[in-house]
């Protein structure tokens, strides 16, 4: 079992920005490629970022590739969301959530995912 706990989240104008946290428990953390989803209320969650473990490459949505850095350490099995410039349409709950140990392939798919978080509310005004 593993828990992930979201931080990090909060108000901020546009263009500013956030760093979201999410703490992993357990002692697979370093197999297990890990991702970033956010979820607007009344519509499906949204894939943002995740990366693989086992080469350290990333994968980003379009609506965030070059404002976004999805990075991990895993010492302190803590993977971040560095957000920068951000935009009201980025409004959102943002969840962490990992796939299961040992499978490397990444994925935009929330269906890929075996653990989530609870989520933390990023909100950005105009």
């Amino acid at each position: 079992q593993v828990q992930l706990v979201e931080s990090g989240g909060g108000l901020v104008q546009a263009g500013a920005s956030l760093r979201l946290s999410c703490a992993a428990s357990g002692r697979t953390f370093s197999s297990r490629v890990m991702g970033w989803f956010r979820q607007v209320p009344g519509k499906a969650r949204e894939f943002v970022a995740c990366d693989s473990y086992s080469d350290g490459s990333t994968y980003y949505a379009d609506s965030v590739k070059g404002r976004f850095t999805i990075s991990r350490d895993n010492a302190k099995n803590t993977v971040y969301l560095q957000m920068n410039s951000l935009r009201p349409e980025d409004t959102a709950v943002y969840y962490c959530a990992a796939r299961a140990a040992y499978y490397s392939g990444r994925s935009s798919n929330e269906d890929a995912y075996e653990y989530w978080g609870q989520g933390t509310q990023v909100t950005v005004s105009s």
